[in-house]
């Protein structure tokens, strides 16, 4: 196999090579280190300078750290890989709601790949960034929203994890973290309308996307994927039962994005890779 020796030419060739996007794949070690490398090629200064990110063209996405990770991680190899997915499927999909934005590099390639973007994150810090980011790529069909999302509209206690801000959760949504956190009251927005108007969802949530997914029907997904990070083994069960009660396809990562069967091949961590949800037959690479 001739393996990629750039982004572009990763985001490029994934899509053909879905059956090797699982953790124990010699494609998967030698693209995660070549990711690496151009990433901290491209975008390790603070500097908002415009760099070539193809396929996507112009990319401005200048440093910043979040604790112990940084703005370099979110071009990590799994992300690529969805990155790779909203490309193969530009022509499919119209309306993306880009739940948990973080900092806006998702908002920001999809709104490059022609969809409308609707972007939700609840940390008023990276929302900032977030807003800013958008701003300094020109992207005018991303309608921004500071809140959280839930399965009613209301308030709830957020936990900011301030040695890893990516990590920050609603409360109750995963484990107390060691370290020092910051709480305070976020808004949020409920799922229903926003599954109502999307064809995709991207969902990272960390810990919370059970309570997102589990409020959804059957009905929701005969016009409506996810693209989801499952946060823990607990949430994966829910998850497994709850879509197999109501006949919608699970299709993962881990197993190369093969159908679902068993509980066993779910993932349970971020580094399992992504889940994806649909009522099709197949994950639609191509």
């Amino acid at each position: 196999m001739n393996y990629p020796g750039n982004i572009e030419q990763l985001i490029l060739t994934l899509p053909s090579f879905f059956h090797v996007h699982a953790s124990n794949t010699e494609f998967r070690e030698v693209s995660v280190a070549m990711a690496r490398q151009e990433a901290e090629r491209l975008f390790s200064s603070s500097s908002e300078i415009a760099k070539e990110f193809k396929p996507f063209g112009k990319l401005i996405f200048p440093y910043h750290q979040m604790g112990a990770v940084d703005s370099l991680n979110l071009f990590d190899f799994d992300e690529l890989v969805i990155f790779s997915f909203y490309w193969a499927n530009r022509n499919r999909y119209k309306r993306v709601a880009d739940i948990g934005a973080n900092i806006g590099l998702h908002s920001i390639i999809l709104e490059k790949c022609g969809f409308e973007v609707r972007s939700y994150e609840p940390d008023p810090q990276h929302f900032d960034i977030l807003q800013k980011n958008l701003k300094l790529n020109q992207c005018l069909r991303t309608e921004t929203f500071n809140s959280a999302v839930s399965t009613k509209s209301g308030e709830v206690e957020f936990i900011r994890v301030l040695g890893n801000t990516t990590g920050s959760y609603i409360a109750g949504s995963k484990p107390s973290p060691t370290g020092e956190t910051e709480r305070f009251t976020v808004k949020t927005e409920p799922i229903q309308p926003i599954i109502d108007w999307a064809d995709l969802l991207k969902v990272d949530v960390e810990g919370h996307e059970k309570d997102i997914l589990l409020a959804t029907s059957k009905k929701d997904w005969l016009t409506t994927d996810a693209i989801v990070e499952t946060g823990n083994e607990r949430n994966a069960e829910s998850i497994f039962s709850y879509f197999n009660k109501i006949e919608v396809n699970l299709f993962v990562q881990k197993i190369n994005w093969q159908l679902v069967e068993k509980l066993e091949q779910m993932p349970t961590s971020y580094r399992d890779g992504s889940l994806f949800i649909t009522c099709k037959d197949e994950m639609p690479w191509q």
